[in-house]
């Protein structure tokens, strides 16, 4: 009995005195990110549920904490933002995205850019940093909007409540429109004043989409038309949010311009899977 005592802890010993070499890159943000219910077949993905798959997990361990419907003041407010800072260790990372409902006018969410937005994204930055975790910017990502007249932003959430005849009934042209404004600056003004890593989400999301066109950029979200997808039986027309395709062409993006903007990262980078 006194050698099996003996032996586990030894073990115990042995595995405490292993250090953990894995990387964490944290993620905050929005639904365009966050983790979504995939049961009965169902399609809408966001970006950071494929992240994981463009590194090596021995290494870098993804941990989404984005969350449907959040605004950079809202993640604050509800304890969300506590509860990563509970658990950064020093050179872990953290990717901030947040825009699509700071723009929203409720109370409970609504930001200012160049004031109470840039106020939080500086918040996230400095306590990172204070946890020993390195700050990683990045701007919203696009709405495919291709409308000749930008409708009025709906509140995203929305749409996942919608059906195919939900959809606005707008004349699309062949340039995407802007609905972001100065939400999409902000980010980098206040990477530039603190002097941390930054990611233009909202360029190469619009390039991706701009490239695709009006009708190959739907591929990338949940559109679908009725009787086109089982899960989505009465079909789809969001342009918000992605689908396994999107969320996974996006993250290898993404992906890519992280390991761009950290090249210790590149080691870790798995092939792009599409």
């Amino acid at each position: 009995m006194r050698k099996l005592l003996f032996a586990i802890s030894a073990i115990v010993l042995l595995t405490a005195a292993v250090p953990d070499k894995t990387t964490t890159i944290f993620v905050i943000g929005d639904s365009t990110a966050a983790k979504k219910d995939t049961t009965g077949g169902k399609q809408e993905r966001g970006w950071a549920m494929k992240l994981q798959d463009c590194f090596d997990a021995d290494y870098i361990v993804v941990d989404n904490h984005a969350v449907n419907g959040r605004s950079s003041k809202s993640f604050i407010d509800e304890g969300r933002w506590d509860k990563v800072l509970e658990k950064i260790k020093p050179g872990d990372y953290v990717i901030i995205q947040f825009g699509h409902n700071d723009e929203k006018p409720q109370p409970n969410r609504h930001t200012d850019p160049g004031s109470t937005f840039d106020y939080n994204l500086a918040k996230y930055i400095r306590e990172t940093r204070e946890h020993g975790g390195i700050p990683v910017l990045m701007n919203c990502v696009v709405r495919r909007n291709f409308m000749v007249k930008a409708p009025e932003i709906a509140d995203d959430e929305q749409l996942r409540t919608s059906t195919f005849k939900d959809g606005v009934k707008m004349i699309e042209g062949d340039s995407l429109i802007d609905t972001h404004g100065l939400y999409k600056e902000a980010p980098r003004d206040v990477a530039q004043r603190m002097n941390c890593h930054f990611i233009d989400a909202n360029k190469i999301t619009h390039d991706l989409e701009q490239g695709l066109g009006t009708e190959a950029s739907k591929k990338l979200h949940m559109w679908f038309r009725p009787g086109e997808e089982p899960s989505e039986p009465k079909g789809k027309q969001d342009n918000t949010h992605y689908n396994i395709h999107g969320a996974t062409v996006v993250a290898n993006l993404l992906a890519d311009a992280l390991c761009e903007e950290i090249p210790l990262l590149k080691k870790y980078r798995k092939p792009a899977m599409r």
